[in-house]
């Protein structure tokens, strides 16, 4: 008797529909499983069989074919056992076909017959949607995450045994319910903003790039807060909203060993070591999955001791960085990551880190200052918007009363960001610094004096073209902190003095 299911597996951030058909006839007893399967989707028959029959069914001994289709699509992971064993089921008469059908099936089975989670519930659940299906049963752990989608209607599911008496309509399991957006979202602990003393520039350019969604550059020496500076930015930067919730949970849902309890509300804060491969920050593998840069979508990257990184994974980040995408090239398909974040990093002035501090004597020779500098190459520097230079702290600096909390600088952030938000419209990442040529040319108009200006600074720092569209971007996000419609000579003098170290770092 022939029975199939509907399941889903994943590919790059999304979920791709597996057509499950069972087979079963007489002959030798066997199970062969057919369609690109890994090793954990053929492991998947001892599962299933042992699963089944510790729920109280009886399988007959039969040679079974099961077939994982499309045929040229890799089946990887865990996702389809509980398809596989309704599916078996069906081909033994324990369930009629017709209980299968419109509903797609997602778990992974213990030999007891629980269902446990597997990764990317929400792409599943859009996947479904997207489809038409009229109910997707899945683990209960990804029902949070999964139901966040109005259009998708979701059954959480604990046993197998659970499965087949809903699909049956024995005992019938009402829908998850969808979590109230925002409810229970607790900011994640930073430290604030009025612990860091002195620094005022690197306040404001941090303000700058929080409001804009910029690139930051943090230049100073060993204890001069660079560090301690970065880790308050997740108190600065304003929730997600809705669009962009789901579209970064469902990344971090394909990457997390525990599913999310609903969808995310904070933006994300990654923070890699820097011996991260390149693979580890940009995505990829035998099986490619998302890496830092990915995971980072509609957040932040920090990277601490910048030039301490590998060569070739900094280069690696020139795209995504330029695009907002990773794009993972294998034999059989290009696999596309969203990643679009902001790059927040930090660096020393020399390799002893003392350049410039005039309490400590610098022993670097200049070669050494030079390869050093040379590991952070100009095009990767050309992509980053502000560049801070950050003086040692002195005493009378360290003694000083606290300066404005975080709490008052989210504030004006928010502002900026929902001036930003009206002018762009209310899709993922409506952000300055995701401005295109054309929004550049309608919101960044300047006037004569303006023009003379960022023309001036143009030769006087030998800018290129894309650095002079950045000073366009962060101008704008200057205005917007300002409350100002139009960008004025002030604005642009702040941007460009963000950009001193194009010249010096290069020489």
């Amino acid at each position: 008797m022939l029975a199939s299911t509907t399941a889903a597996t994943p590919w790059g951030v999304e979920a791709r529909p597996v057509q499950v058909e069972v087979d079963a006839h007489h002959g030798l007893p066997q199970v062969h499983i057919v369609g690109l399967p890994d090793a954990a989707v053929r492991e998947s028959r001892e599962r299933v069989r042992t699963a089944i029959r510790n729920c109280g069914f009886q399988l007959d001994p039969l040679a079974v074919v099961i077939n994982l289709a499309p045929a040229d699509l890799r089946k990887e992971g865990n996702h389809l056992d509980l398809a596989i064993a309704l599916a078996l089921l069906a081909s033994q008469g324990h369930l009629p076909q017709a209980a299968l059908a419109g509903r797609l099936f997602c778990g992974e089975l213990g030999l007891d017959g629980a269902i446990r989670p597997v990764r990317g519930g929400l792409a599943i659940a859009d996947l479904g949607a997207r489809l038409g299906i009229r109910e997707i049963l899945l683990p209960a752990a990804n029902a949070g995450e999964a139901s966040a989608l109005a259009a998708a209607c979701i059954i959480a599911v604990r046993t197998l045994s659970e499965a087949v008496r809903h699909v049956l309509g024995a005992a019938p399991i009402r829908p998850a319910t969808p979590p109230a957006f925002g409810a229970g979202g607790a900011r994640m602990p930073a430290p604030d903003l009025e612990q860091v003393r002195g620094q005022e520039l690197a306040k404001r350019g941090l303000e700058v790039a929080a409001a804009g969604g910029h690139n930051l550059l943090l230049l100073g020496p060993p204890g001069s807060g660079k560090t301690l500076l970065a880790r308050c930015l997740p108190g600065l930067l304003p929730p997600l909203t809705q669009p962009e919730a789901i579209a970064v949970t469902k990344i971090h849902s394909l990457a997390a060993e525990v599913p999310p309890a609903g969808l995310l509300h904070e933006r994300p804060f990654r923070s890699p070591h820097t011996g991260t491969s390149t693979a580890g920050m940009i995505g990829g593998g035998p099986h490619p999955r998302p890496g830092e840069a990915s995971l980072a979508h509609l957040g932040v990257l920090f990277l601490d001791e910048l030039p301490e990184f590998r060569r070739d994974t900094l280069e690696a980040l020139r795209q995504p960085l330029e695009e907002g995408l990773v794009s993972v090239v294998r034999a059989r398909a290009r696999l596309l990551f969203p990643a679009r974040f902001a790059l927040l990093a930090a660096m020393n002035p020399c390799p002893c880190g003392h350049l410039g501090d005039p309490r400590h004597a610098c022993t670097c020779l200049a070669p050494q200052i030079e390869r050093y500098r040379g590991r952070i190459s100009g095009p990767l520097l050309d992509r980053i918007d502000l560049h801070v230079e950050m003086p040692a702290i002195s005493l009378l600096e360290l003694r000083s009363p606290p300066g404005e909390p975080s709490a008052t600088v989210a504030r004006r952030i928010a502002a900026a960001r929902a001036r930003q938000l009206a002018r762009f419209g209310a899709g993922v990442s409506p952000v300055n610094a995701a401005m295109t040529p054309d929004d550049l040319r309608r919101h960044c108009r300047l006037d004569a004096a303006g023009q003379r200006l960022l023309d001036d600074a143009f030769q006087r720092l030998g800018l290129s073209a894309r650095a002079f569209d950045r000073i366009l971007k962060v101008a704008r996000t200057i205005a917007d902190l300002e409350g100002a419609a139009s960008l004025g000579t002030a604005h642009l003098a702040e941007a460009i003095q963000y950009r001193a170290l194009d010249r010096r770092l290069s020489g």
